[in-house]
């Protein structure tokens, strides 16, 4: 291990946006000073029956090897040092027991990240941050089973040859992320500052950011706003659910507004409040309007419509022209890290998820 895979400047919880990491990764929720923030183990002691008191930095100094004590210092200032689940500053004292572990902000790699030339839709970039439109089925982190292909490891050949942005080093990089099978907007990073003030702006909710989906049936009342805690199902973990205000999930909101009627599906537009995993499909399927075609929340069903032999082949082949859930991160807004301008993008539906609403579009005339 080297001294940049401790991160001193883990944000504030950014935006996570619709994603599991790949390889479905259960992220822990850490409460400190600055709220909640999703957090993931990199590594894990468990001091001896023995154990004399000891602080902290010294006992990771002397498990953690290639890690200077001022960077384990560094880490425990961030909040990523946590003892028997709690942030711990690097002055704590190790007792018998306790349970001592360092975390960040994404998933381990346990594998070299290789450059490969995936080609990027790049919306902007400047000395500090890149705008990049993402395609549906790119995932976004290499995992278990992603090893390559990803978006990271596209940007690892684009930064092949800036020698000031390492792509392993938590502290730059992607500040949010979206679902492998969701297209759209997404921000990188390209200093630790950047990454650190953009963090700031997505637990703030000062970003903007607008998605469409199609979903099944048509919402009433045509506008609203859906609030409930979204945490990971007890019957299916591959899955979120919504839940009662208590302790169990995250504060959710998600607000939506019917921009088109299509027959039996609607194309709607969504505005997160917050940032929780898979929070669009959930609260969508919540109220009753799955998102069309989403295979994981029963959206890839005839779930309106009489299912007559013609319409189900209808319904089939609009499956066909969009193969993935019909979501995308259309637009996006944050103040420019280093100047404070305020900047905002935006990115056409794509072609896929374009064709199948037409094909609704001249159903719903025909009908």
């Amino acid at each position: 291990m080297n001294d940049d895979n401790l991160n001193p400047d883990i944000y504030d919880e950014a935006d996570m946006a619709d994603e599991l990491s790949p390889e479905e990764q259960s992220p822990l929720v850490i409460i400190d000073g600055s709220g909640e923030r999703e957090m993931y183990e990199h590594f894990r002691f468990v001091a001896d029956k023995g154990q004399a008191l000891l602080r902290v930095d010294k006992f990771l100094v002397e498990r953690l090897q290639k890690s200077s004590r001022n960077r384990v210092q560094q880490a425990a200032e961030a909040g990523c040092i946590i003892v028997n689940g709690k942030p711990v500053k690097s002055n704590y004292r190790v007792k018998p027991l306790d349970v001592v572990q360092v975390v960040m902000d994404r998933p381990r790699y346990e594998f070299e990240i290789l450059a490969e030339d995936i080609p990027l839709d790049i919306v902007y970039e400047d000395d500090y941050v890149l705008v990049v439109n993402k395609p549906a089925g790119l995932v976004v982190h290499p995992g278990h089973g992603n090893y390559s292909g990803t978006l990271v490891n596209a940007l690892a050949w684009h930064f092949k040859d800036n020698p000031d942005y390492d792509v392993k080093d938590p502290r730059m990089g992607l500040v949010h992320r979206i679902d492998k099978d969701t297209s759209g907007l997404l921000v990188v990073a390209k200093t630790p500052d950047a990454k650190t003030d953009l963090g700031r702006q997505f637990f703030n909710k000062t970003t903007r950011r607008e998605y469409r989906a199609v979903v099944w049936g048509c919402p009433e009342p045509p506008q609203g706003r859906i609030e409930g805690n979204i945490g990971r199902s007890l019957r299916d973990r591959l899955q979120m659910a919504v839940f009662p205000a208590g302790d169990y999930g995250k504060h959710a909101v998600t607000h939506y507004e019917t921009v088109e009627r299509l027959g039996h599906v609607s194309l709607v537009k969504c505005v997160l409040e917050t940032g929780r995993t898979h929070q669009i499909r959930v609260h969508m399927r919540h109220i009753g309007h799955p998102l069309f075609n989403d295979a994981r929340y029963g959206g890839d069903q005839v779930l309106r419509g009489v299912p007559s032999a013609t319409y189900k082949a209808f319904v089939k082949g609009c499956m066909e022209l969009c193969p993935r859930q019909a979501l995308h991160a259309r637009t996006l807004g944050f103040r420019h890290p280093h100047t404070g301008e305020e900047m905002d993008f935006s990115a056409p539906i794509p072609a896929d998820m374009q064709a199948m609403i037409d094909r609704w579009r001249e159903y719903a005339a025909s009908h």
